[in-house]
């Protein structure tokens, strides 16, 4: 393998594509094969991600059947949910020791892959050629949710508020900037995939109730939760410290994390401890990321980084600046 990891991308055309081509930009040790995007096929790739250097590189239409003639050590997959088969097949039938990464939901509850969470999974990672990236909301929920896992009496509720790039770009109410002004939309509020996600990493029943708001970027998760045992807040926060002590991207706080701090950054804040004085076994905490990067793109690159034998936050310890709002 070459100092350079050459990265295939396949459906360059959504926000996380974008994120990602910027991340590959400015990447010490990957370099971009080709970015494929049916709708965008011809146009530069300058044209429609920013922090793309103006070098003439333009998107490609491939097919499935195209694969043989692009080799890579990675593939990236940033499709609709159950479009990846096909491309997965393909690629594995051609380049067998290429390492596959998939953005959808396809292989998240797959025992063949590896489950995408550095922070967890970090050691199978680094032998993984299948890694399937978690969901947005399923990476904040799983990071409020991990240090209580065993401990908790009952199912815990997330309620998650996402800026309106979690729809992506496909035209619909939840990504309207006109619909979503001085609004809240709650969507999907039983069964949501990354209800199940969490529920199946978590091995426990968890309700999550997904809400997107008028902001671009970022998620808010406010979890609350009933442990077996009472608790305090000082408690609470020793035990999250703990639990991510060493961990590059996290930061644990006792102030409420807030979503204009995560905003174009790698990084997940937890906070905002609290346990009812009247029930000491009820307890709260917000989690925040961002969608794009910590719950998508960002987190990818540290996946590919591991996989690769590359440093883990190499090209993300400092995330070139991106707009909060469009």
């Amino acid at each position: 393998m070459s100092a350079w990891r050459t990265i295939n991308l396949v459906g360059g055309r959504g926000y996380t594509g974008s994120e990602l081509l910027r991340l590959i930009a400015a990447h010490p040790a990957m370099a971009l094969g080709m970015a494929s995007s049916r709708s965008h096929a011809g146009q530069a790739i300058s044209s429609t991600c920013e922090g793309w250097p103006d070098d003439g590189r333009c998107f490609t239409r491939m097919e499935p059947a195209d694969v043989s003639a692009h080799p890579a050590d990675a593939w990236v997959l940033a499709l609709p949910n159950g479009l990846a088969a096909e491309w997965v097949a393909a690629i594995q039938l051609e380049f067998p020791h290429s390492v596959i990464l998939d953005l959808s939901a396809d292989y998240r509850f797959n025992p063949d892959w590896v489950y995408g969470l550095p922070e967890r999974f970090r050691g199978q990672i680094r032998t993984a050629r299948l890694i399937a990236n978690p969901g947005c909301y399923a990476t904040g929920a799983q990071f409020g949710l991990l240090p209580l896992a065993g401990q908790l009496a009952s199912a815990p509720l997330v309620f998650g508020v996402s800026g309106y790039s979690g729809a992506g770009k496909t035209p619909s109410p939840r990504n309207d900037p006109g619909v979503l002004r001085d609004n809240l939309i709650p969507y999907a509020l039983s069964g949501h995939v990354h209800e199940k996600e969490v529920s199946s990493q978590l091995g426990t029943e968890v309700r999550f109730m997904p809400h997107v708001a008028a902001f671009f970027r970022g998620i808010s998760l406010t979890i609350a939760f009933e442990l077996d045992h009472s608790t305090s807040a000082a408690e609470l926060q020793a035990m999250f410290q703990a639990e991510f002590a060493g961990e590059a991207r996290v930061i644990v706080s006792r102030e409420i994390p807030q979503v204009r701090a995560v905003q174009g950054t790698a990084d997940i804040h937890i906070g905002g401890f609290d346990v009812d004085a009247r029930n000491p076994v009820r307890g709260n905490l917000v989690v925040v990321l961002d969608n794009l990067l910590k719950g998508a793109a960002s987190q990818a690159i540290q996946n590919l980084n591991l996989a690769l034998g590359l440093d883990e936050n190499a090209g993300i310890d400092a995330v070139p600046g991106v707009n909060s709002d469009r």
